[in-house]
């Protein structure tokens, strides 16, 4: 626990938006059932504005932190200005990730973009920021650092 600065502690300890959404509009997962690390993000989205989020994660304290701190970042975002947010912003609210946890970041960017990418296809929405994005490519990160 000690390679964790206080601000991701606080996180993985009292995770904001942690849980389950009923009915909602878009879900998002990503991760790998090898690795462990597997994330579900769930949006309430109104006039393309994210107005509520939740997630699930089952992994590392990293992977939890990630998630809460992105579901805080996104929420008042509209869909696009969410997709411009990346796995670097995340780590930078967190003050910080140890280089073998980047990964989880990663995860989290990824849940989000394949929520709103659940969105997009739901509605007949071609958002920018989906332009080049790949729905169906492979968790992508090596073993080093794979642990819950």
């Amino acid at each position: 626990m000690a390679m964790y600065n206080e601000k991701v502690m606080e996180h993985f300890m009292n995770p904001h938006n942690a849980g389950e959404m009923e009915n909602p509009d878009a879900v998002g997962n990503y991760g790998s059932p090898v690795c462990g690390d597997m994330m579900e993000i769930s949006l309430k989205i109104e006039n393309n504005v994210i107005v509520d989020a939740k997630f699930k994660t089952f992994g590392c304290g990293s992977a939890i932190a990630s998630s809460s701190v992105a579901t805080d970042m996104i929420m008042g975002k509209t869909l696009e200005e969410a997709l411009e947010l990346t796995n670097k912003n995340f780590i930078d609210e967190l003050g910080g990730l140890p280089g073998p946890k980047i990964h989880c970041s990663v995860l989290a960017e990824q849940a989000v973009r394949h929520a709103i990418y659940d969105y997009a296809q739901k509605h007949g929405l071609e958002l920018e920021g989906l332009k080049d994005f790949d729905p169906n490519k492979d968790f992508d990160h090596d073993d080093e650092g794979c642990e819950v």
